[in-house]
């Protein structure tokens, strides 16, 4: 077990390169699957303990997997032997289900553990499901795994009962071999939906509309390995920014797509934060005090929930009242408790945040409750006087890549530690 130690207080300053989306990621290697012909050549990839375990998932189904360096991957999926993802990787973490979608359309049967991941509230699977039977298939949960079995898929239209950016994602790639045209709508529209959509088309699927609110698929007979770049992941890049408004500093972050970041760019300037956009570069500087403000978390193009964690420990230390309404999950205030141990104010009403903020935080000994959470400890023990002790970082390691370099290269002193 290790554990992050942070004396506080330090101004970040200086540039950062952002990595690829772990969001989009985490789809478009078991999208690789559907390759029946060639190799997926795919760069960008983020160095993060979720891939390192997709990449174990697809390694147990026959794939064979090629490290390029840290960053690239080649997944080639002719030799897969098994329709069955049902090992402790497959339960740990969420991501995995899309392997259900995956091997649906290339097999037309699949048998895949439930999935686990972060603990930020009830998370079903029934759009998924809904999705798959639309298409054909027949679908049981038996021994604690999804079972999906189909004679043929057919395209159909599917209008999803609320929007979920995985059932979008992972009922897309279902579709993508299914014969006829499959119309998805009320879908997700986030950048990595997107990126998966593309991804697809580079294998040869024929998808039209992704980022928009009707997504068309036109089935076709097989797929074949290509070459892809993922995009940057707006929500490491939104973590950066909000570091750098939190700790007053002023950071250069590399290697991002400005537009993703419009609702993080939108609350931080009303806040005071300067924001210079470049055509892949945002600059995040404070030369002014900062103010309150507040925040409703909405899919895509509307503020995040992967930030308003984050954004949780910036408004604890900034003047006034906040409120932070969370729409999407349940139980993502759980870090609230660690920040109140550091002196933040801060209470909870249901899904509601009411935060007032303090002149101060100090150093504490807290946890990381989920992988967001264990950004919002980091940021807050980088503003806070003295020394924070964050455990349970394998959370943050899902989603962070070598997150102590990162800020220990922008001036933080961070380090990481075994637990005694």
């Amino acid at each position: 077990m290790e554990k992050l130690v942070i004396d506080g207080g330090k101004i970040l300053r200086g540039e950062v390169d952002i990595n690829g989306a772990k969001n989009a990621a985490v789809a478009i290697l078991p999208a690789a699957v559907l390759a029946s012909n060639g190799k997926c050549l795919i760069e960008n990839i983020p160095d993060i303990e979720d891939v390192h375990c997709l990449e174990r998932i697809l390694t147990d189904l026959g794939c064979k997997i090629n490290k390029i360096d840290r960053n690239t991957l080649e997944v080639d999926a002719t030799t897969i032997q098994r329709v069955d993802a049902c090992t402790e990787d497959v339960r740990r973490m969420r991501a995995s289900y899309y392997f259900i979608g995956a091997l649906l359309s290339r097999f037309k049967e699949a048998r895949v553990e439930l999935p686990g991941g972060c603990p930020i509230g009830v998370r079903p699977i029934d759009q998924h499901i809904k999705g798959f039977e639309a298409l054909g298939a027949k679908v049981s949960i038996e021994h604690g795994a999804v079972r999906v079995q189909a004679e043929e898929l057919k395209g159909a239209n599917i209008f999803f009962d609320v929007v979920s950016v995985g059932a979008t994602i992972n009922v897309m790639i279902a579709a993508t071999l299914a014969e006829g045209t499959t119309s998805l709508e009320n879908v997700a529209k986030e950048p990595h939906v997107v990126d998966v959509a593309n991804f697809l088309n580079s294998m040869g699927a024929d998808i039209k509309g992704a980022g928009t609110d009707i997504i068309r698929i036109k089935g076709v007979e097989s797929l074949k390995g290509c070459n892809y770049s993922v995009i940057p992941d707006q929500i490491e890049a939104s973590t950066f920014m909000i570091a750098a408004a939190a700790t007053k500093g002023n950071i250069l972050i590399k290697n991002v797509i400005p537009k993703h970041l419009e609702s993080i760019s939108a609350k931080l300037i009303e806040m005071g934060v300067k924001i210079e956009e470049g055509d892949d570069t945002v600059r995040v500087y404070v030369d002014e005090p900062l103010k309150g403000v507040n925040i409703k978390t909405a899919p895509y193009p509307g503020f995040p929930t992967d930030i308003q964690q984050p954004m949780s420990t910036l408004l604890s230390s900034v003047s006034g009242r906040s409120i932070i309404t969370e729409t999407i999950w349940e139980s993502r205030h759980k870090h609230i408790d660690e920040l109140k141990k550091m002196g933040a104010d801060i209470k909870v009403e249901g899904r509601t945040a009411i935060i007032d903020g303090v002149k101060r935080l100090t150093g504490a000994i807290v946890k990381a409750t989920d992988l967001r959470a264990g950004a919002a400890m980091v940021i807050a023990g980088l503003i806070a006087e003295g020394v924070t002790e964050i455990h349970s970082i394998e959370h943050i390691d899902r989603g962070y890549p070598h997150i102590e370099n990162k800020f220990k290269d922008l001036g933080a002193s961070i380090c990481r530690k075994e637990v005694e």
